[in-house]
């Protein structure tokens, strides 16, 4: 059972189990669901006694387990194992589906471990893509970081860029693209993309609120981005540089005129 805890054993027959616990098949919103389900089952048949023998399946098992191996030290990889190589456009296949990887791995070889839910592709020793496994067919499975490097480079892809498509990012991000967009154009893209590859090192919370601060700063750019970030992280204030922001509201300081405090005083007629 995937996902189960083997530190308490348990044991049951295949026959027995399908047909005591799997008819009629249940239902649950979840494989861990199910699986915390069928090792309550398996738990509670051990309490049963199976005809012509004395002790019970729980007695029976404790008793055969001196006589088992010892568990090997590192935990079973459950998985399957292909080796392959990352195509020129940054995906690798694996049963009909394709994943992406980072740009910077096309070409190369490797590794593709299939899990029930994951799948995890490797290149060497590094973890390079972890994917939400997919068991549609001649499916495309993005991660839309992988492909923001090649992106930063042609930003002219950006709008129609498929890998993007559908990524569900926080309202701050539409604002922040158009406002960029709108004011430097082409290098407005660039900048976008620049803070969109904040996320690559920073979590998603922590650079949605910098992106809301610089809006509401107006002080729009991948510098007063990075700058909010790190001010965030190491709890420190921001010192940001105003001037360099040409859309910043100008502030508008009057000389006092005296006659403007009459109105304070009592029995004034204004």
């Amino acid at each position: 059972m995937a996902g189960s805890d083997f530190s308490k054993p348990f044991v049951i027959g295949f026959g027995y189990g399908r047909r005591n616990f799997l008819v009629p098949a249940p239902r649950f919103d979840s494989f861990d669901e199910l699986n915390a389900w069928l090792e309550e089952r398996c738990l509670k048949r051990q309490d049963d006694t199976v005809r012509g023998h004395a002790e019970s399946i729980g007695d029976r098992l404790m008793r055969d387990l001196d006589a088992l191996m010892v568990m090997p030290p590192t935990q079973y990889d459950a998985c399957e194992k292909v080796s392959t190589r990352a195509t020129s456009i940054s995906m690798v296949r694996y049963r009909n589906n394709d994943y992406s990887v980072p740009v910077a791995y096309a070409h190369h070889k490797v590794q593709v471990r299939a899990y029930v839910h994951d799948v995890v592709i490797g290149c060497g020793t590094a973890v390079i893509a972890r994917h939400s496994r997919s068991y549609e067919k001649a499916d495309l499975v993005f991660d839309p970081l992988h492909y923001l490097p090649l992106l930063e480079q042609k930003v002219g892809a950006l709008d129609q860029a498929a890998p993007l498509e559908g990524w569900d990012l926080p309202d701050e991000f539409a604002t922040l693209h158009r406002l960029l967009d709108a004011r430097m154009g082409k290098n407005g893209k660039r900048e976008y993309v620049q803070i969109l590859r904040l996320l690559e090192s920073f979590e998603i919370g922590h650079v949605q609120a910098a992106v809301k601060q610089a809006l509401s700063l107006g002080a729009i750019g991948y510098d007063a981005v990075k700058h909010l970030v790190l001010c965030r992280i190491e709890k420190r204030p921001p010192r940001l540089d105003l001037d360099i922001y040409p859309y910043l509201p100008k502030a508008m300081v009057e000389t006092t005129n005296p006659a403007s405090y009459k109105v304070l005083m009592p029995g004034t007629v204004t």
